[in-house]
């Protein structure tokens, strides 16, 4: 709106974040993944491949060590995680994807996918490319996990 300040930039990348979480979480709820939060989703996106040490699931999603451990109870009570131990330390445990968070990541890909596409479609391919080409290299700056 003419005269109004312009917004800051954390949330000019905030609003278009948001409306994709929201896309992604009403179609995962679609496929019957319905039991799934954004605030379990911080923690799952982070799990390695071959498994994450609940410590290191905590500084990556900046939260507690309990809350870290409250939110892989929930996930694993949904079945979307698994706890196994690890095999460098028999001392520590790992959490894994469990099948049913395997079956959720495609449903939430093809979703994002779709959202990417319609973003490219508005903005145009150049556009879209630059946008992912400046993020990534704004990353460097600011994501201490990449």
């Amino acid at each position: 709106m003419a005269g109004e300040p312009p917004l800051n930039l954390g949330l000019l990348l905030f609003i278009p974040y948001r409306a994709m979480e929201s896309r992604v979480f009403a179609g995962l709820a679609e496929a019957g993944f319905d039991d799934f939060t954004p605030a379990q989703a911080r923690v799952f996106q982070r799990i390695a491949p071959d498994g994450s040490r609940l410590t290191d699931l905590a500084e990556q999603a900046q939260i507690t060590k309990q809350s870290a451990g409250f939110l892989v109870d929930q996930l694993e009570r949904a079945g979307y995680v698994e706890r196994a131990p690890d095999p460098t330390d028999a001392r520590a445990r790992l959490v894994r994807i469990a099948p049913r968070g395997a079956a959720a990541i495609p449903v939430a890909a093809a979703i994002v996918a779709e959202v990417e596409a319609e973003w490219e479609a508005h903005l145009g391919r150049p556009r879209m490319a630059a946008l992912r080409q400046h993020l990534g290299r704004l990353r460097e700056l600011t994501d201490p996990y990449r």
